[in-house]
């Protein structure tokens, strides 16, 4: 099978899923920037695979992410694998998209505000108890996270933002018991990592968390399939936070272009072997039907 991972060539994931397919399957790299297409009398595409994985998705003018959305999904409807699929991967980029699809499922989720200027953010600051953080609406890694509790430091990171042309995307703060968990699942399967931070309330690993073996639950591997299933997702990264107060789970995001590098020295699992697997299994299943 030819395989072509969205990604730099000397990205570790790149290369972790090259180490596993072995001499099986033909992988190359390819960038989002790369991708074109012809409309004619023969529709034609830049690249030539039998599955596409997502390891990245590279900020870009809206021109340029429509652009490369529509090449992906002309790609599935060509009948070509896609891990994920362009509708999974536009929601879950998009975190109040992602929010609002796993509150129609029925999970929780904190409660957010979300607005474009001045007086909408402030009441929102002021609903949430004066006590939030606020996130970029694309992001990940924790990457870009602001806790705000006064409402002189809320006016005045709100206005950087309005004049950044930033949409305002804040959610009340959770006290947590030291760690949050992130679940990765794969089709049925779900593995679990506690992230955890003595030092600050940021707990991934990218911002100096640290990770722990977490036996999953019956209830939270059900939760997090019906993440990962709200925004359409096969291969999703669930973050779960615990409220100490009140001992209530929720979902804080769903990643569908997840690492797995930390996850997979923790626990010890060959995760880009399993992702492998599954997209050979995958395939059969797709090639059967056709």
């Amino acid at each position: 099978m030819r395989i072509v991972v969205l990604s730099k060539p000397d990205s570790w994931y790149f290369l972790d899923l090259a180490r596993a397919s072995g001499d099986r399957h033909d992988l190359a790299a390819m960038s989002f920037e790369s991708l074109a297409a012809s409309v004619g009398p023969k529709m034609k595409f830049s690249l030539d695979a039998e599955c596409i994985v997502a390891r990245t998705m590279p900020a870009g003018s809206l021109e340029q992410v429509v652009f490369r959305m529509d090449c992906l999904n002309q790609l599935k409807a060509a009948g070509v694998l896609l891990i994920n699929s362009p509708r999974s991967i536009e929601a879950a980029v998009d975190k109040y998209l992602s929010l609002a699809l796993l509150q129609q499922a029925g999970l929780s989720v904190p409660a957010t505000c979300v607005g474009q200027d001045l007086s909408t953010a402030m009441r929102g600051f002021y609903e949430l108890g004066e006590d939030v953080v606020v996130k970029p609406i694309f992001g990940s890694l924790g990457r870009g996270l602001v806790r705000l509790q006064t409402k002189e430091e809320a006016a005045n990171y709100f206005r950087e933002l309005i004049e950044e042309e930033r949409v305002i995307y804040q959610q009340e703060f959770i006290t947590h018991p030291g760690y949050d968990v992130r679940l990765l699942v794969l089709g049925d399967r779900v593995w679990g990592m506690k992230r955890k931070n003595s030092r600050h309330w940021i707990t991934n690993i990218s911002q100096g968390g640290v990770g722990e073996v977490y036996q999953v639950g019956a209830e939270e591997r059900e939760l997090a399939l019906r993440a990962a299933r709200a925004v359409g997702a096969h291969f999703a990264g669930v973050d779960l936070i615990t409220d100490s107060k009140t001992g209530k789970q929720h979902i804080l995001e769903v990643n569908a272009v997840p690492g797995w590098r930390a996850i997979s020295s923790v626990l010890e699992v060959d995760i880009a072997a399993e992702l492998i697997s599954e997209i050979e299994q995958l395939h059969k299943s797709l090639t059967d039907c056709n």
